[in-house]
């Protein structure tokens, strides 16, 4: 289930048409249905709140004004863990055995 804070692909008649980020969600005064605060982004940033049910956020279709609209969770990509260990000097030593020099993007910026 899509939950605050979580990124979505909003499709508009089957096409995605945009991304945003789940900023709330709050139950609304009629039962079963939720009042979600999506902050849409594009340029310039847009917050909306649409009223939905817990289906609709979960990624199935509904419309509104008439249009077919779906909400499908975004999944991040994996996080690798550390490729290798590096030493005070900025030498690196992978866990294959390979070796390499380490060099900081910091460092260059500044020359």
């Amino acid at each position: 289930m899509a939950t605050i804070g979580d990124l979505v692909l909003v499709y508009k008649e089957d096409v995605p048409a945009f991304f945003a980020r789940i900023e709330d969600i709050v139950a609304d005064r009629r039962p079963d249905w939720f009042r979600v605060t999506l902050l849409i982004l594009q340029v310039p940033v847009v917050e909306t709140v649409w009223i939905l049910r817990e289906a609709y956020i979960n990624g199935e279709g509904f419309t509104m004004n008439g249009i077919p609209l779906r909400l499908e969770k975004v999944k991040g990509a994996a996080r690798p863990g550390p490729h290798a260990e590096v030493d005070g000097d900025g030498h690196a030593r992978h866990k294959d055995g390979r070796k390499g020099k380490v060099i900081s993007l910091l460092d260059r910026k500044k020359d």
